[in-house]
């Protein structure tokens, strides 16, 4: 299987932990309270969700993300 790129948003909650959401993957997604952690788990819920989902196709192309103050 050809490896692709994922497209991950990482916020910090209020509990100090760690979410990751894989953009191009809808509801795929995890938390941790380490990076490190975090990206290993990532990981982890990018290979569950394809075995699950099979082959996705990726429709869209992350550009990127800005702070607006109004």
């Amino acid at each position: 299987m050809e490896k692709k790129e994922f497209t991950v948003l990482i916020e910090k909650d209020e509990d100090g932990y760690y979410v990751g959401e894989v953009i191009e993957l809808p509801g795929c997604f995890t938390q941790a309270k380490t990076l490190e952690e975090l990206m290993k788990r990532i990981k982890e819920a990018i290979a569950l969700y394809l075995e699950e989902m099979g082959e996705v196709e990726i429709k869209h192309q992350f550009i990127g993300i800005q702070k607006v103050t109004a």
